[in-house]
């Protein structure tokens, strides 16, 4: 199915005004629903229950209210809360263009894709291609459904567009700063063991059709199976081996990490070699022994034990 837009905006900077179309970027229903039932199989449905008079409040009675103290509140009416709203623009005004990278991904929230409109194509690819060039990306602002948000609009990473993406204010992004983080003094052979492990399982890019929701296909097979009237086997839940209470060497397992990371990739590491290496040296007729065995266990070598084995 064909994208469909969700509004006609102008881009604008200076005396230059782009007209784009708004799509959004992600899947609102991607997720599996599950609805409420009684015991009996019916639907439910939601209601408010007034906690002072204990009777279900019809919608047209509802009114909002904000709590300043416990149990104190101050209302509003519907004109008045209209009134507060930000009034709705077509136009997303940008403000600044600033390096790429000087946004922090924490402060993302929703993100929608812009293409050009009519007669927009022109200037919409050279806005494209100079902030590809420059490696830099605009901040605007821009009012959306009673709200004003602050945007950052990029070139798409896979070089296919321009994207708006909503940027959350700094009173709405938590600081690792409030958390009290105990400080660690990190010896300079444990950094080198983490970047060497950094370094072997590291990549270009990120793919991200390498990777699918497993517990969402977990979710749908068993809708199926409960639909073709299959039980469902619950697996026992493995025991988990917790480290809590004990005490971690960390270089020890950075280098036990290394390790399982060269071994599955049939690269053994240089202290095991050596480990190898030296018993041969020590015994030298073992190591022609097995020399010998080893060139051939040819074909017709194999099956002459098991036929002795059989007699």
């Amino acid at each position: 199915m064909a994208a469909r837009s969700i509004a006609s905006l102008s881009l604008s900077f200076g005396l230059v005004s782009i007209p784009v179309k708004l799509y959004s970027a992600t899947e609102a229903g991607a997720a599996v629903h599950f609805n409420l039932l009684h015991n009996c199989g019916s639907r439910l449905k939601q209601q408010y229950v007034c906690l002072k008079e204990n009777v279900v409040v019809e919608r047209a009675d509802m009114i909002k209210g904000y709590e300043f103290e416990k149990d104190r509140y101050v209302t509003f009416t519907p004109a008045e809360l209209k009134a507060l709203e930000e009034s709705a623009r077509h136009t997303v005004d940008i403000i600044s263009f600033i390096p790429l990278a000087s946004v922090d991904p924490i402060y993302y929230d929703k993100a929608y894709l812009l293409a050009p409109d009519k007669r927009g194509a022109k200037p919409y690819h050279l806005l494209l291609a100079a902030m590809r060039e420059s490696g830099r990306c605009a901040l605007a602002r821009w009012a959306w459904k009673g709200r004003q948000y602050v945007v950052q609009v990029r070139p798409a990473a896979d070089e296919g567009g321009l994207v708006l993406q909503q940027l959350l204010y700094a009173d709405e992004v938590r600081s690792p700063k409030e958390l009290d983080i105990e400080d660690a003094a990190i010896a300079k052979p444990e950094l080198q063991l983490a970047l060497q492990l950094i370094e072997q399982i590291a990549a270009d890019s990120y793919d991200p059709d390498e990777y699918r929701d497993e517990e969402k296909s977990r979710v749908l097979a068993a809708i199926d199976e409960k639909i073709a009237g299959k039980a469902i086997v619950v697996a026992e839940p493995a025991d988990a081996d917790t480290a809590e209470g004990k005490i971690i060497d960390l270089t020890e397992a950075l280098r036990a990490s290394l390790g399982a990371r060269k071994a599955a990739s049939g690269k053994a590491p240089a202290a095991a070699r050596s480990a190898r290496a030296e018993p041969a040296e020590a015994t030298p007729a073992p190591a022609r022994k097995s020399a010998k065995r080893a060139p051939a266990p040819a074909p017709a070598a194999a099956p002459a034990p098991r036929a002795r084995a059989r007699k």
